[in-house]
């Protein structure tokens, strides 16, 4: 079992049914320092990345990269996983990316909020779940903006983060899913379920139908510094 730099956390439960007391360290700066976290797919050790990098870009999908290059230096490979609310008791996140965010300034800087030291929140692009995910292997996700992305991947219900939310959840074996709460029954997946360097990242039915999904479609999160550590063999 994955073993590498655990922190010990007191009874630690974070979006999941499954109550931990010693805990990898990267989940914890994820999900509770708000870090930026590579997110490694536990099948083939590939990186979630956006299809397009730039912050103008809010009508492209993400994709599953299988080696580091040059986007490394354009933060491609990583994600912040940011607190957003509660759906019941489970708290609630968006999948922001690192790549192409931007500080908002002038007259319009406190629309995204400011933090502690009054400093305007960074606008980031959110993985955006469309509307009728999954009944089609075109039913993909967008990385953008509330109001930049297509008309499709925006809220039913009058909040256009509606589709952005997501129920972040603990896997017994140390990695987490991800499940929006527009489509319950379905988790972060990969069209045609092909787990390969360049898959497009679209909705999944979980059919294990719990929280914990299964093992293709669990991710590690892994801190910048730990980046070439082979995940693929994580179960050997």
């Amino acid at each position: 079992m994955y073993t590498q730099e655990r922190t010990a956390m007191s009874n630690l439960v974070v979006g999941g049914p499954v109550a931990v007391n010693s805990y990898d360290n990267a989940i914890v700066a994820a999900l509770v320092e708000n870090r930026p976290v590579m997110l490694v797919h536990a099948f083939n050790g590939g990186f979630l990345r956006p299809a397009e990098l730039t912050a103008s870009s809010h009508d492209k999908g993400v994709k599953l990269a299988t080696a580091l290059d040059p986007v490394k230096e354009e933060q491609g490979h990583l994600w912040y996983i940011t607190p957003a609310g509660f759906f019941g008791q489970r708290p609630l996140y968006f999948i922001e990316s690192a790549a192409g965010q931007v500080t908002p300034a002038g007259a319009g800087a406190t629309d995204t909020g400011r933090g502690d030291d009054g400093v305007p929140k960074p606008q980031r692009r959110r993985i955006t779940v469309h509307q009728d995910a999954p009944k089609s292997t075109a039913d993909t996700v967008q990385v953008g903006l509330p109001d930049k992305v297509g008309d499709l991947w925006r809220g039913k219900n009058g909040a256009p983060e509606d589709t952005q939310l997501w129920v972040v959840t603990v896997t017994p074996w140390g990695g987490i899913t991800f499940v929006p709460i527009t489509h319950p029954d379905a988790i972060l997946g990969f069209k045609d379920h092909a787990v390969v360097a360049d898959s497009e990242v679209r909705l999944t039915y979980n059919w294990g139908g719990d929280f914990t999904g299964t093992v293709i479609n669990t991710f590690y999160p892994r801190l910048p510094n730990e980046w070439s550590v082979p995940y693929h063999h994580v179960f050997t």
